[in-house]
């Protein structure tokens, strides 16, 4: 099965840049993934939309499902600034795009940081049919514990780009406070969650994993050995979400 990929953009504002893949067999009101990517690095700028696109292409073409690989604001092409609840909206709005293109059900894929905020982003949104998140943080504690530090990484990395954004510091940290996806997991508990993460996780402990699915009734918590913070480049983290997703859409579309 080959895919058909189209450049699109999120209107509204801040505008998104994405990438949208469909298989060509597909049916149009067929399931649908939004991809949410992590936090960029000095080490990996990227455009994380097109960095995603070959990820977006094995699981449309795998599994049959529209996928939209979006880059959030202040990433890439996308315009705007990063702050955690306007990331929280961009999933929302990419949520309403596939949503417009006629699928019928949206599941969440979020890597790293994106696999927390899509937390955060179910949470709110119960369009989201369920959330698989791999290597995700329970908690942006360690970031807004010192918020001028932060603020400054977010410049260095490319994030925040407008002079005199944000108007308020103090409130732009206290969403990094007051949004946790361990606090937030437990909204999901009539919702499928899978959460992965590698053993040799540097930046996030799988600890963090382990406090995550706790808190949710039913969750899948699969930890692999030898896998780090790039888990998603594991073909053994990626055949569980394939495998995940496809016993979604039996469920779902049965």
């Amino acid at each position: 099965m080959s895919t058909d990929v189209t450049e699109t953009t999120i209107e509204g504002s801040p505008g998104l840049a994405a990438i949208l893949v469909r298989p060509k067999r597909s049916v149009r009101s067929g399931p649908a993934v939004v991809l949410c990517h992590g936090f960029p690095s000095m080490q990996r700028p990227g455009v994380p939309n097109r960095t995603y696109q070959l990820f977006a292409e094995r699981i449309a073409e795998a599994q049959g499902w529209t996928v939209l690989a979006v880059s959030m604001r202040g990433c890439g092409e996308s315009d705007g600034d990063f702050s955690l609840l306007g990331w929280i909206d961009d999933i929302g709005r990419s949520v309403t795009r596939v949503l417009a293109e006629g699928c019928r059900g949206v599941w969440l894929v979020g890597s790293t940081t994106g696999g927390s905020v899509a937390i955060l982003a179910a949470a709110r949104d119960a369009r989201i049919r369920g959330v698989a998140a791999m290597a995700p943080r329970a908690d942006f504690d360690d970031w807004a514990s010192d918020p001028k530090a932060f603020l400054q990484h977010c410049r260095n990395v490319g994030v925040i780009r407008t002079d005199g954004f944000p108007k308020s510091t103090g409130a732009w940290n206290r969403e990094l406070k007051q949004n946790r996806a361990m606090d937030a997991v437990g909204q999901l508990a009539d919702r499928p969650l899978l959460i992965l993460h590698g053993i040799n996780d540097r930046q996030v402990p799988y600890e963090e994993a382990r406090h995550l699915a706790s808190g949710h009734p039913s969750a899948e918590l699969r930890l692999i050995e030898g896998a780090d913070h790039r888990i998603r480049h594991d073909p053994r983290a990626v055949a569980i979400l394939l495998g995940w997703l496809e016993r979604q859409a039996a469920a779902q579309y049965a």
